[in-house]
């Protein structure tokens, strides 16, 4: 899911600057979670980030920053005012493009999304050149594909409020239905309408489409048709039960055929999914370091993964935050080669808590590193084998190389 802009407005919230990567249940009486934070969700109608400026180490300055905005919100609560309201308002002064408000409704629908079911028309939608929102995915068998809704086309409206130049998250909350500000109403129900202005090329047309209960298949095997060809897995996002799968996927490979790792176009999730996947092709070890306001952390995979099977890993532009942290870990460790184009570069640390109205804020302390110290945020991490179209065929001819492929 893409950072908004603000095309010559006040600088407006980067709200939801990506999937937030969990590492332990969120919000727990208020725990450091350490999430970290990057746009689209691991599920459908996911907004796309922006690229996030080169970051380093966080500046003291982010404890204030969290203080200051738990503040706002107190006093805007005592005053009969919006909290979260409040608390953007100091978000957006910050300079920090990666933290983000959530309405306690937005917040209480994300997580359900990372459980992987929610309530939508099967959309997945980006932030375009000069504001534009366009399609970037679209479910099969959802609302959106039923009406023929496809991937580049420009969404020019929701229910007759203007897209161009909104925050994604904005938009993605009025194709969800899911209130605005710090409002508690939930996401709108299943069978609810909701109407799109479109356009592809020159041909404009309005749809209306019913939202309805969908889970998302962020996982997508892809075995040979005979006994030794390679396996090919596609991961979107990380969501719940992620890892699982994947490890399921690695017993069942063919030995000889190895495994096509498709980590293009993934847009994060939840960070302890990417280290159960890591975990499948490791035998315990290191996966990643981060800071917590100068508090260094490690994250370590589990013991039993298979550590022979030939492995490729593809990414490009559109891989970010959790599939950074796992393509980074595999390449480091020498499990894996990575083909492809460089990542987008999502490696900062948001921590979230909430705030005096029941909204949630997520503010950035910190980045992650991967096993040899490299540092994601900013340029992303290359591949070992950098090309552009034709990257699942070379990727094929890689892990022939290694032993693998048919």
């Amino acid at each position: 899911m893409s950072g908004p802009c603000s095309y010559g407005r006040p600088r407006r919230i980067r709200r939801g600057a990506a999937l937030t990567l969990f590492l332990a249940g969120v919000l727990a009486t208020g725990a450091a979670t350490g999430t970290w934070s990057e746009d689209d969700r691991g599920a459908a109608e996911r907004p796309a980030p922006a690229r996030a400026a080169f970051g380093g180490r966080v500046p003291e300055a982010t404890t204030a920053d969290r203080a200051a905005v738990e503040r706002a919100a107190s006093e805007a609560v005592e005053d009969g005012k919006s909290g979260a309201q409040a608390a953007a308002d100091v978000v957006s002064r910050s300079g920090d493009r990666w933290s983000t408000i959530y309405s306690a409704g937005e917040f209480k629908d994300f997580q359900a999304q990372l459980d992987g079911g929610y309530v939508g028309v099967g959309l997945w939608v980006r932030q375009a050149p000069h504001g534009r929102i366009e399609v970037s995915r679209v479910q099969p068998g959802g609302p959106a594909a039923r009406a023929g809704i496809a991937v580049g086309d420009r969404l020019r409206a929701v229910d007759g409020r203007p897209s161009r130049g909104a925050p994604v998250t904005e938009v993605v909350a009025r194709l969800r239905g899911v209130a605005a500000g710090g409002s508690r109403r939930p996401a709108a129900a299943a069978g609810t309408p909701v109407t799109l202005d479109l356009q592809r090329g020159d041909r404009r047309w309005s749809a209306t489409l019913h939202r309805t209960r969908l889970r998302s298949h962020n996982v997508v095997i892809d075995r040979p048709a005979g006994a030794h060809g390679p396996t090919r897995v596609k991961i979107s996002a990380f969501g719940k039960g992620t890892g699982a799968v994947v490890r399921r996927a690695v017993r069942r490979a063919s030995p000889q055929g190895g495994m096509l790792l498709d980590l293009r176009g993934n847009t994060g999730g939840l960070v302890t999914e990417a280290v159960a996947t890591a975990s499948a092709f490791l035998d315990g070890g290191l996966v990643a370091t981060y800071d917590v306001r100068g508090s260094q952390r490690a994250l370590y995979a589990r013991r039993g993964g298979n550590t022979r099977l030939p492995l490729v890993v593809l990414v490009d532009g559109g891989t970010m935050s959790a599939a950074e942290l796992l393509s980074g870990a595999l390449q480091d460790r020498g499990r894996a080669l990575v083909v492809g184009s460089r990542t987008f570069g999502k490696g900062s640390v948001q921590m979230p808590s909430t705030l005096a109205d029941g909204s949630v804020a997520e503010l950035t302390v910190g980045h992650y590193r991967t096993p040899s110290g490299r540092n994601a945020d900013g340029d992303g991490l290359a591949p070992d084998v950098m090309v552009g179209s034709g990257a699942e065929k070379r990727a094929r001819t890689v892990l022939s190389g290694l032993g693998g492929g048919a």
